[in-house]
């Protein structure tokens, strides 16, 4: 089967990479629909897709006959009601992550497309990368034993200048690098040990300054601006309203504690601890995504093994993953890659570590499951 593919937010920073490495798999899919809100660069984009349907309104993307396959990567905000027209409509589903603003909107999305029985992909990358798959293996093979901490960093620093964007705004976001980045992690963490958190204690603040507000701006324009500028060069500022640091002290459901940072703030900058630390009953595990590196050490060493993991670059996620994936899972296979499953569990995570950050108290996953389902 070919993928007729329609793609929701089709200039952004996100949609058009993903529209990039479509173009490149011409004997899986034809990109036959594109919706964004910038006439300009909406029709530079169907240029470059050879894309005869263009739009500024994505309910034409999901009625568009031809479309079999709905790609979106809109603001957090604004996933809910296109999932669910997509579901009606009888499209398969490619939603970024976090696939909703809370559990509540993720189970629903999660029951249409189950109940509907169409395929369904979230893209937590984290489980493709060779060093994670290799974490995985080794948690599997026993050799750390017990898991009994577990100890995660995402940070991913944002330019010091880089004006004010959606991500900033709490009415578009689901809960600024807590469902961003945290989204990324804490599926990582559940995928490699196979356990799920039980309860958290946040600390989230913005410590990033006021940002310039240059008005609707796309993220990789930002990005440009904010690594090309000074903050001085703006004369109108905006703070913003998502929390861009958290601290997360977790209990997972087997036992196992720990902590994560996540963060978009400028000044915690990434490369110099690595990014996860699994502690067991045998070992410890230490995996520096960016030195493509998993480092053990056992009980009365001082130096650990480290392991050289040969980080093979895929070309095309789409290619490589999803397109495979999605045909597997039409075919009715109990699907193993990320899906609107994973995506409200993970959900359900973010919106209780929000929850704490907001009480300054524990809050059991339990309770925002109870409430999402």
């Amino acid at each position: 089967m070919k993928f007729h593919v329609g793609v929701i937010g089709a200039t952004g920073f996100i949609g058009a990479a993903y529209r990039d490495e479509i173009r490149q798999t011409s004997l899986d899919a034809k990109i036959v629909a594109l919706c964004a809100r910038n006439r300009d660069r909406l029709e530079a984009a169907a240029r470059a897709d050879a894309c005869e349907f263009i739009t500024d309104d994505w309910c034409q993307v999901v009625d568009h006959p031809q479309v079999n396959l709905v790609i979106i990567t809109t603001p957090d905000a604004l996933h809910h009601e296109a999932v669910m027209a997509s579901a009606r409509n009888g499209k398969h589903l490619f939603c970024d992550k976090p696939v909703g603003v809370n559990a509540n909107q993720a189970y629903e999305m999660r029951q249409a497309y189950q109940e509907a029985k169409l395929a369904h992909f979230v893209p937590f990358w984290a489980r493709y990368e060779a060093s994670f798959l290799r974490a995985k293996e080794i948690v599997e093979a026993g050799t750390l034993g017990e898991i009994k901490s577990i100890i995660y960093r995402w940070q991913n620093p944002r330019p010091t200048a880089m004006p004010f964007t959606w991500r900033d705004d709490a009415t578009l976001s689901a809960g600024g690098s807590i469902a961003d980045v945290g989204s990324h992690a804490y599926d990582a963490v559940r995928w490699i040990t196979g356990t799920e958190a039980k309860r958290v204690l946040t600390h989230a603040d913005i410590i990033t300054p006021a940002k310039p507000n240059l008005g609707t701006i796309y993220l990789n324009d930002a990005i440009e601006w904010g690594s090309s500028h000074d903050i001085a060069e703006s004369n109108k500022l905006r703070k913003g309203t998502t929390f861009d640091y958290a601290t997360i002290a977790w209990e997972f459901q087997n036992g196992a504690v720990g902590a994560a940072i996540l963060s978009h703030a400028p000044i915690l900058r990434k490369g110099l601890a690595p990014e996860l630390e699994l502690h067991g009953t045998l070992a410890s595990l230490a995996l520096d995504r960016i030195a493509s590196t998993i480092a053990i050490i056992h009980p009365g060493q001082d130096i650990p093994e480290i392991e050289q993991v040969e980080n093979v670059d895929p070309t095309n996620r789409f290619a490589n993953y999803v397109f495979p994936a999605l045909r597997q899972h039409m075919l009715g296979e109990i699907p193993e890659h990320p899906c609107m499953e994973d995506g409200w569990r993970v959900q359900i995570f973010t919106d209780a570590a929000t929850l704490s950050a907001k009480r300054g108290t524990w809050v059991e996953l339990a309770e925002v499951d109870a409430e999402s389902s």
